[in-house]
């Protein structure tokens, strides 16, 4: 299969009216739940009427360039309404807790896979829950999820009852039970136990109801092998092929489905990668390891040295590198509108690198293995924030 000719012109979040951060606005109106400080989509409002049950699916990875560079005809893309932003970063952590939380990472203050917590310290891989310089849960150790990132989650905002549907190794995981609020979360083991679960609920006839399912295996194949590969093309032919009966049977009664995505993906390579083990005088100017994502790194650096660490990348990495103040983006409205969380400013670090291209940035730790990833995303390229909003009533 061709490579995909990502579109990589920088892009940032439509947080007034385009991302999903206002889908969630959206879904939130038509389940009662209370108006939020952003704007519900336009013309989002007409596809609710008469609804009884609401599915929101969101497939790990479904980026809207991706959905349409694939050559061939898919059930998804004739039922793509329009296209939307995702979060920044547009990354798995960010974006999903958007969709649990009905919040931009604005005020819900996650800001991507690796997070560093003042209160204990620590740089933590937050959808696992575990440290950078462990391998054990910090819920194991007696470290609640909820005392690091507490806050509400959008269904007990609901007044219609809601449900969630996930993958059995991540439903009963301390993220997945802080968010998931008084839902009792559904697991499902394979694609074809999760599609007949989504049938029995979107032939229901229990009144109203919210679920929300995710589906993950898209994302870690795209990882793995890349966006433009023919592993991850025939899996989306797979996941097209069990979700057409679902958007049949929608069609004839009274459920909503939407289908979405967290983030899309661009293809890399190792020769596309700055690892800093190979830039020791850099790693020294940092006081701790980086954070958030190999497309957009937050660097905590020494304060004797911010001179020096601008040089630095301006001189060696210019090409390849956007250098940016972390509170820049704040004030440029990067991660959402109106009042910051109040840890937001301490987890992005002193500066972030926005990584130009396809290039990513890595540091690898004494208890970590080097990873090879063939696709990313978390970066600034249309082809990773552009997502498809796909509804089976146009």
């Amino acid at each position: 299969m061709a490579e995909i000719p990502h579109d990589l012109t920088i892009s940032k979040p439509d947080y007034g009216g385009g991302s999903i951060v206002n889908l969630m606005r959206s879904i939130g109106d038509a389940c009662g739940a209370p108006a939020t400080q952003y704007l519900p989509l336009s013309g989002m409002a007409d596809h609710f009427s008469g609804v009884q049950r609401i599915v929101l699916l969101v497939i790990d990875g479904l980026g809207h360039e991706f959905l349409h560079s694939l050559g061939f005809d898919t059930v998804l893309a004739r039922h793509q309404w329009s296209k939307i932003t995702s979060v920044y970063p547009p990354t798995t952590a960010t974006a999903i807790t958007t969709f649990l939380t009905g919040r931009a990472p604005q005020q819900h203050g996650l800001t991507g896979w690796f997070m560093q917590f003042r209160a204990i310290d620590e740089v933590v891989a937050i959808l696992p829950f575990i440290p950078r310089f462990g391998s054990e849960s910090l819920e194991g150790s007696g470290t609640a999820i909820g005392s690091l990132i507490g806050g509400p989650n959008f269904f007990d905002t609901l007044r219609w009852p809601s449900s969630t549907l996930l993958p059995d190794d991540i439903y009963d995981s301390a993220f997945s039970r802080l968010f998931c609020g008084n839902t009792q979360p559904e697991p499902y083991s394979s694609l074809s136990n999760f599609v007949e679960k989504l049938k029995s609920f979107c032939g229901g006839e229990d009144g109203k109801h919210y679920l929300y399912a995710y589906w993950s295996e898209l994302d870690r194949l795209s990882h793995m092998h890349g966006p433009s590969s023919q592993i991850v093309a025939a899996h989306l032919a797979e996941i097209d092929n069990a979700l057409e009966p679902l958007f049949d049977m929608c069609a004839e009664n009274d459920t909503l489905l939407i289908v979405t995505a967290d983030h899309g993906f661009i293809d890399t390579s190792l020769e596309e990668q700055i690892d800093l083990a190979d830039h020791p005088d850099l790693n020294k100017m940092l006081r701790l390891p980086l954070c958030g994502e190999p497309r957009s790194a937050y660097c905590y650096v020494h304060p004797q040295c911010r001179n020096t660490f601008e040089h630095y990348v301006d001189s060696e990495f210019r090409d390849v590198v956007n250098l940016v103040p972390s509170d820049r983006l704040v004030d440029e409205g990067w991660f959402g509108l109106g009042s910051p969380h109040p840890e937001l400013s301490a987890r992005i670090g002193d500066y972030t690198l926005q990584m130009k291209g396809r290039h990513t940035v890595t540091d690898v730790l004494s208890v970590e293995r080097k990873l090879k990833m063939n696709g990313v995303h978390g970066g600034t390229a249309a082809a990773e924030l552009y997502v498809p909003l796909i509804l089976s009533k146009l």
